[in-house]
């Protein structure tokens, strides 16, 4: 390919324009840790919409977000790093959603200007002096950290700072700490803001909030969920493993945060719903062999396993649970039938000759019989007449093969 044609190729190609450049990092920032808790703008689409309110959702480190206004009219979209209003200074954050469905979030989370200090602004889009002070002050956090424990343990405060997050412009510092009990950390801010020369915020967090910030791999093998895609934590009771039969054993049931796992409320609505089905797990069923009593439960499946035993698991039976409601109306109207299983009672009726089932009645001397047989058919003296034939054999060789 000559100089000429090369150059026509090159004229071919379409440079990227400031929008497909700004979609590009995007769809980028998607897929980023810090965007679990993105919002799909599904009115993008819709230009009217889209310029129907000034509101915009920006968000921070840590899923911390806030909604300002766009009093200049900027052209924001998804994306673009902005520069809002703080107290004090500006503090530096990314576009995550704009349009009509700003206000949908905020209904949704509660957001008043009255509790917030009325509506804050959006300055300007961040210039790459703003990015600078941004990414020193960043560098500043895990230093902070590491000194601000340690101050904190010279106090005497049960207390453990889990992160730091610095304001864009550096003059602010949020510090998030785990506590068991009501900490007095009045002369711990005294202390910070005179080491480190900032405001100081203390925002107290529990120890699912700190697992998601960490982050890490579960025991299914996959990235935990408070760090990939949780963004509320509900409360975890143990009545949600008794509700799906999962043993009670604390190793198994705590997640890596000490706490009981998230998952487990996972299907706790669907083993709800699916119980509703089956009958009490009180009721004892009556039958002609003696009392059943309720040992364990296949929910979806819909069998249920009685013991002749309450206390331990004794001549199991397991039956559908249509047996089951077919029981207890019989023990209703004063009627107990002959076995709890409907295969056990038609093999009774049967004489034992249960032709579904080619091994009889299942009991350890069915193969009695059928040994009696074959002794009796055999001779009883096979040893004297092996001994017979083998004299003959040896009459009939001749001298010479016995001198050999």
């Amino acid at each position: 390919m000559d100089k000429e044609q090369l150059a026509d190729k090159m004229a071919d190609i379409t440079p990227l324009s400031a929008t497909t450049v700004r979609n590009t990092k995007s769809c980028r920032g998607c897929t980023r840790h810090n965007n679990k808790l993105h919002v799909y703008d599904w009115l993008h689409d819709f230009p009217e919409l889209q310029k129907a309110t000034k509101m915009v959702e920006v968000q921070f480190k840590n899923t911390r977000k806030g909604y300002y206004i766009n009093s200049n009219d900027l052209q924001l979209e998804l994306g673009d790093i902005v520069a809002v209003e703080a107290f004090p200074g500006h503090d530096i954050g990314t576009v995550t959603l704009t349009g009509k469905l700003v206000e949908l979030q905020m209904k949704k989370n509660n957001f008043r200007d009255d509790a917030n200090g009325g509506l804050k602004r959006i300055y300007r889009i961040a210039r790459p002096a703003d990015l600078e002070k941004y990414e020193q002050a960043k560098a500043r956090e895990q230093s902070t950290m590491i000194r601000s424990r340690e101050i904190a343990e010279e106090l005497g405060l049960k207390m453990k700072i889990g992160d730091v997050e610095y304001q864009g412009d550096g003059n602010k510092a949020i510090f998030y700490y785990i506590a068991d009990e009501r900490v007095d950390f009045r002369q711990l801010i005294k202390v910070l803001a005179a080491e480190f020369r900032v405001k100081i915020e203390m925002k107290q967090i529990g120890a699912r909030q700190e697992a998601g910030r960490i982050g890490g791999i579960g025991p299914c093998g996959g990235e935990l969920c408070c760090s990939s895609w949780m963004s509320s934590f509900v409360s975890v009771s143990t009545s949600a493993a008794r509700c799906q039969d999962i043993s009670i054993n604390p190793q198994k049931l705590a997640g890596q945060c000490g706490k009981l796992k998230c998952c487990m409320n996972y299907e706790v609505d669907a083993y709800v719903e699916a119980q509703r089905a089956l009958p009490s797990r009180e009721i004892v069923l009556e039958t002609k062999d003696g009392s059943y009593y309720h040992f364990k439960t296949d929910v979806f499946a819909g069998k249920i396993t009685y013991s002749s035993d309450k206390n331990n698991g004794v001549n199991l039976v397991t039956v559908s649970k249509d047996r089951v409601f077919e029981i207890i109306r019989m023990n209703k109207q004063g009627e107990k039938p002959l076995k709890l299983s409907v295969e056990t009672e038609e093999k009774s009726g049967s004489n034992g000759a249960y032709l579904g089932d080619i091994l009889g009645d299942q009991s350890i001397t069915r193969f009695d019989q059928d040994n009696q047989a074959r002794r009796r058919r055999k001779p009883r003296k096979n040893r004297p007449d092996n001994l017979s034939e083998n004299r003959k054999s040896r009459n009939r060789r001749s001298p010479g093969e016995n001198n050999e």
